[in-house]
């Protein structure tokens, strides 16, 4: 009689019959059910909280950026003039030098870490990115030419130069993404097989370059080095506008298409068990991320590593299954805004690319990757 007791009343309570250590649902912990009309989801607080702090710190680091200078503003006379405020001395300041150069490294950031996730979540490896697979590497080239060879005269660089340097890197990365996809195409892409094909495309590619500046003429080549660095300098309104308009095109249509990257987890068989044409999601991504990078490197020059180590950061943030997308897109464009920030001021008169101080950080996190997956391999 006890036992039955015992058994009704464990019936009874709320939660009975749930797995210890789970939550009935609707009450999941860190997850909230959210309904907007026909439209439904699970809000979930963490990875929420990760995109609001990198928005936060992107805020920070965009104001103190417009901010230094010869002429110093503060943070409050910053948001007071781009709000409309402000003198006319720091209305010219901030408008026509200052704000550009700062617009020109959030487009560039946020166009790399969008790019840098996709390619992630796609490939299931963390190694994967338009710096390691060779598509930076391919615009790079493509825009190498253009300024080496342009000033020839009847040449097809030269030709090619009056159609504009970023058409000609966003060419010259699409190409160089079509072919590390169709190299690593075997009934399916493996991700280690992808890597292996896109590190020989960036050898490749990056001798290349390195002979394009051999063959050209002297100021030509200083001119393409200094761009191959990665620099935000002398970045005006004509260099905003372009990566301004793609990412207008190509971030929405990115997004919506981003909806399959949670089935693109798992393996290939259960992809198609769950009814995604699995090559045209991932090819249509993948170019999709190969136009943002192409984009970012006409703009600014190949910026190593902020596609790389960007989406892991988020991920760790987030800790979601694979690196969340628009949390990556705000810590891309903090991290070149940042490190524009530090190759600005921390070495007094000397200002370096922005390029220069991004491989810097970045080169001990590539390391690191690399280390943790020989461990996994061998695990």
């Amino acid at each position: 009689m006890s036992d039955t007791r015992s058994s009704r009343a464990h019936e009874s309570r709320p939660g009975a019959g749930v797995p210890q250590g789970t939550l009935p649902a609707g009450k999941i912990a860190g997850r909230r059910p959210v309904r907007i009309g026909p439209f439904s989801g699970v809000l979930r607080w963490r990875p929420l909280a990760a995109l609001l702090g990198s928005l936060a710190v992107l805020v920070a680091v965009f104001v103190l950026n417009v901010g230094l200078g010869e002429y110093q503003i503060s943070p409050g006379e910053v948001l007071a003039t781009l709000l409309g405020g402000g003198d006319r001395a720091q209305q010219i300041i901030i408008w026509e030098l200052r704000l550009p150069r700062s617009l020109t490294g959030l487009l560039v950031g946020a166009a790399l870490g969008l790019a840098g996730a996709i390619m992630q979540a796609i490939a299931r490896n963390a190694l994967a990115s338009p710096d390691m697979l060779g598509i930076t590497w391919g615009a790079g080239t493509a825009a190498t030419a253009v300024i080496v060879l342009g000033g020839t005269a009847g040449s097809v660089a030269g030709a090619l130069a009056n159609v504009g340097l970023p058409l000609v890197a966003l060419a010259g990365g699409l190409v160089t993404g079509l072919a590390v996809y169709l190299l690593a195409y075997n009934r399916g892409v493996d991700s280690f097989r992808l890597v292996l094909v896109g590190v020989g495309m960036s050898a490749l590619a990056g001798n290349a370059t390195y002979w394009l500046l051999t063959i050209g003429d002297v100021n030509d080549a200083g001119r393409a080095l200094v761009w191959l660095t990665g620099s935000l300098n002398a970045r005006g309104w004509e260099h905003v506008i372009p990566v301004g308009i793609a990412l207008v095109v190509l971030v929405p249509l990115t997004l919506v298409g981003a909806h399959v990257l949670g089935a693109l987890q798992f393996d290939d068989d259960t992809v198609r068990g769950l009814g995604v044409r699995m090559d045209l999601a991932r090819g249509t991504l993948l170019l999709a991320a190969a136009a943002l990078a192409s984009i970012a490197t006409a703009a600014a020059g190949p910026i190593q590593f902020v596609a790389l180590a960007t989406p892991q950061i988020a991920l760790r943030l987030a800790r979601t299954s694979r690196p969340p997308l628009l949390t990556s897109v705000a810590l891309g464009a903090a991290l070149v805004v940042g490190a524009d920030v530090i190759s600005r001021t921390a070495f007094g008169w000397l200002e370096l690319p922005v390029g220069i101080v991004t491989a810097i950080l970045g080169a001990p996190y590539l390391i690191y990757l690399l280390v943790r997956r020989y461990q996994e391999v061998r695990a």
